[in-house]
C-alpha cells in the first residue's frame, strides 16, 4: 500500500484535533484511499503549549520552512492562519518545492489564490482549501465536482457563524449586541477579537473564492462590505413585526453580463428557508442550470467541522487526483466586470429616531421625493421618555445609491436624534 507523508504545521486547536484524528482512524482512511496516511512532522510557533496529543522527538521541526525542502513530505497542512506572514511564506514555498498543500486558510486564498494556484499547476501539485468556506460544509468540493455540470448564475447564504448567533441570539433571547458578543465569546462562538467575523470581512473573504470557483473568475475585490456592528435590538424587534429576520448575507450573482459581489446584512421573510438558520450554522444556497437550486446546511467552524473538512482534502490527495485548484485551468479562467453595488435596485428598511415636531415627517417624504424613491409603508412610535420619535420606512425598489443619498441627506438634519438606519430587504 503507497503512502502519503504529512506534516502538518500550526497545532491550535484545529491541529492538535486534525492530529488525534488522523492518527487514530489511519487504518480507516487507508482502507477507504488505499493509501495510508502518516504524520512524519509537525512544527507550531509555541512548543511547550499543553496540548492534549502525543508527539514523538522525531516527528517535531524546530522551523516549520524545513518541510518544505525535506523528500520525505509529500503533503504539508498550513494551519497558522493569516493572509501574510507565516502562513504566505509556508504555503508559497511547499508548492514551488512540489510539495501538495491543504489549507484552511481563507484570508490567505482570497488574497493570494490566483498566484498560488498558477504555481501549483505549473509544478503539478495540488492545492486545497475545502476547510477554508464554512467549515464542515463540502461547498468546494461541490462546486468542483458535484456541480460541475452547471451554468451557475447565483451563490449566496449565511458564511459565518459567529454573526448568525448574535443576530438570531438578539432575537430570540430578547438581549443586545453587546450582551449577546459577551455569550459568545464565552461560549467559544467569538474570538477575543472578533472584529473580522463582526464587520463582514470573514463573509467577505469566504465570498470571493466561491465566486471564483462558481462563475470560472480570477478572485476579484470589487465586492460591497458591511458588517453587524451598527444592527441593535429595536432593528431586530422592527424587523419581527414587520414579518422579516435579519441576516448577515454574502450574495455573488451574474447579472447582465456582469458579476455583483456584497456582503450586508439583509432582511428576508421570516417563512423563507435561510431565515430558519439560527445559531452558529452556515447555509450556502446555489442557484444553477439543470440543477436549480442545491442547499448545503450545517455547521461552518469548529474543531471537528474543519477537520471533516481537511480529511476530505486528505483523502482526495491520497487517491491520486491532481486537479486545478480552482476547478479550472489558469489559463481557461476569466477576467470578468465586477460591478459595483451602488447600480443594483433594492427595497429597503431605513430607520429615522428624531425630534418629535411638526414638519419632520413631511420633510423626510420630500427628500424621499426628490431622490425618486418611492415609500411603500411607513410606521411612527412615539418615543416619550426622549421627546422623539421613531421612523420606520420600507421603500419600493430604488437603485442604492439612490438609497444611500436619502440617508446621507437625511443625517444631516438637525431633527435627526441618532445615526439613521438603513437595511437592505430580499426576497429570497
Amino acid at each position: 500500500m503507497k503512502k502519503l507523508n504529512i506534516a502538518i504545521i500550526g497545532l491550535g486547536n484545529i491541529g492538535s484535533y486534525l492530529y488525534k484524528y488522523l492518527n487514530d482512524n489511519k487504518k480507516i482512511l487507508a482502507k477507504k484511499n488505499n493509501c495510508l496516511p502518516i504524520i512524519k512532522y509537525v512544527s507550531a510557533k509555541n512548543k511547550k503549549r499543553k496540548r492534549n496529543i502525543k508527539i514523538k522527538k522525531s516527528q517535531w521541526l524546530n522551523n516549520y520552512l524545513h518541510s518544505t525542502k525535506r523528500k520525505d513530505v509529500d503533503l504539508i497542512i498550513e494551519l497558522i492562519g493569516g493572509a501574510e506572514g507565516p502562513a504566505k511564506k509556508l504555503v508559497f514555498n511547499a508548492l514551488k518545492n512540489k510539495k501538495h498543500v491543504v489549507t484552511a486558510n481563507k484570508a490567505l486564498i482570497a488574497k493570494y489564490g490566483d498566484q498560488l494556484a498558477k504555481i501549483a499547476e505549473k509544478n503539478k501539485v495540488n492545492l486545497e482549501f475545502e476547510a477554508a468556506v464554512c467549515g464542515g460544509l463540502p461547498i468546494i468540493r461541490s462546486l468542483k465536482e458535484g456541480l460541475i455540470a452547471n451554468k451557475i448564475s447565483r451563490i449566496y447564504g449565511i458564511l459565518n457563524g459567529t454573526s448568525n448567533y448574535i443576530l438570531s441570539s438578539m432575537d430570540k433571547q430578547n438581549k443586545n449586541f453587546d450582551e449577546v458578543l459577551h455569550d459568545a465569546k464565552k461560549l467559544g462562538y467569538a474570538e477575543s477579537n472578533p472584529s473580522a467575523d463582526l464587520n463582514g470581512d470573514d463573509v467577505s473573504s469566504k465570498l470571493k473564492i466561491l465566486s471564483s470557483l462558481c462563475f470560472n473568475s480570477f478572485l476579484n475585490n470589487n465586492i460591497y462590505v458591511e458588517g453587524i456592528k451598527e444592527i441593535d435590538k429595536a432593528d431586530i424587534d422592527n424587523a419581527n413585526n414587520l414579518g422579516y429576520k435579519i441576516k448577515l448575507l454574502g450574495f455573488a450573482e451574474f447579472f447582465q453580463k456582469n458579476v455583483y459581489q456584497s456582503v450586508h446584512p439583509t432582511l428576508i421573510k421570516k417563512d423563507s428557508y435561510v431565515a430558519s438558520i439560527d445559531g452558529v450554522l452556515n447555509a450556502v444556497i446555489v442557484d444553477g442550470k439543470p440543477v436549480g437550486q442545491s442547499t448545503i446546511q450545517g455547521e461552518g467552524a469548529g474543531p471537528s467541522a474543519t477537520t471533516s473538512a481537511l480529511v476530505s482534502d486528505i483523502s482526495s490527495i491520497s487517491r491520486g487526483n491532481i486537479k486545478f485548484p480552482f476547478s479550472i485551468s489558469n489559463k481557461e479562467r476569466k477576467k470578468l466586470k465586477f460591478k459595483n453595488i451602488d447600480e443594483r435596485t433594492f427595497s429597503a428598511y431605513l430607520r429615522f429616531e428624531v425630534l418629535d415636531k411638526p414638519g419632520v415627517l413631511s420633510n423626510i417624504t420630500n427628500i424621499f421625493s426628490k431622490n425618486k424613491v418611492s415609500i411603500k409603508r411607513l410606521v411612527q412610535y412615539p418615543i416619550k421618555s426622549k421627546r422623539s420619535s421613531s421612523i420606520i420606512i420600507i421603500t419600493h425598489d430604488a437603485k442604492n445609491k439612490h438609497l444611500k443619498r436619502i440617508l446621507a441627506n437625511i443625517s444631516k438634519q438637525k431633527y435627526i436624534r441618532q445615526k439613521p438606519k438603513l437595511i437592505r430587504i430580499n426576497n429570497l
